[in-house]
């Protein structure tokens, strides 16, 4: 079979829904995941083959491979795209929050590349893998979700150069302000105890958690359709940023004195005040 396979995990909406159409419009055979095949109704129209998949679930991860072996024996391009974001003060965080974030974020994407590694390397596929600026520039009230990106990328920076030597590709992606379901779903996962130290800053933790869902926010389509100029380029960038404020986000990080960026962030944040 000559057409091209893409596995695209986290489908149901935003980004994910997005890259699957514009892999369907390229002519890419698509594989759409998500944890409830019922959201892919749009994608089975147009001819996208869906597949049951809670990344966390190692049991799925494994029959999806096993599945995409018998059926299609091939994989060109996996994007690991599903993702969670735990909001909220750090020192909120308990175990289980810590483990959810890096769960999804961080274990689920090399999981999805180890269980498929075999058909990337027979294709010289390319694994991409959507991190975030947030990876790069910390802000208050999203720390474990910060570190979890951060985390991926450095794990995306060793399998660039670790699967080099079997022609699999790597490309990180760190997007800015994305329109799309993440703020409302970030929202809903806000950690923070009844008595948390940080209950006089709650309004500011709501509107970390909707950052990126503003008026000037990159449209999920536009997004995916940058994203897949990259996926066709063979001269692509190591690392792409794509959207609102990413470039400048990442170089708030690389070219200011840290002070001078902790206290525009404290500011930002209603943090410059004692709160004893």
């Amino acid at each position: 079979m000559s057409q091209p396979v893409a596995l695209i995990t986290g489908c149901s909406t935003g980004i994910g829904q997005a890259l699957a159409n514009v892999c369907l419009d390229e002519g890419y055979q698509v594989w759409a995941t998500a944890r409830r095949p019922e959201t892919l109704a749009p994608l089975v129209e147009r001819g996208a083959i869906v597949v049951e998949l809670d990344v966390n679930d190692a049991s799925q991860i494994n029959a999806c491979a096993e599945r995409l072996r018998q059926q299609a024996g091939r994989l060109d391009l996996l994007i690991n795209n599903a993702g969670y974001g735990a909001m909220g003060p750090v020192l909120d965080a308990d175990r289980d929050t810590l483990l959810k974030q890096f769960d999804t974020n961080v274990f689920a994407p090399i999981q999805l590349v180890r269980a498929t590694a075999d058909l990337l390397r027979e294709a010289k596929g390319l694994i991409v893998n959507i991190g975030s600026v947030s990876g790069v520039t910390t802000t208050p009230f999203s720390g474990v979700y910060c570190a979890s990106k951060a985390a991926l990328h450095a794990l995306s920076d060793a399998l660039r150069l670790e699967l080099h030597p079997f022609g699999i590709k790597v490309l990180t992606v760190q997007p800015g302000a994305i329109a799309s379901d993440f703020g409302n779903n970030a929202t809903a996962a806000i950690t923070m105890d009844e008595s948390s130290w940080f209950k006089p800053w709650e309004k500011a933790v709501q509107a970390r958690a909707k950052a990126s869902q503003k008026s000037t926010s990159t449209s999920a389509l536009d997004f995916s359709r940058e994203l897949m100029s990259y996926i066709k380029n063979p001269l692509r960038p190591e690392v792409a940023l794509i959207g609102t404020s990413s470039r400048s986000m990442v170089r708030m990080k690389r070219w200011l004195p840290t002070s001078i960026l902790d206290k525009q962030l404290r500011k930002r944040f209603g943090l410059d005040n004692s709160a004893s």
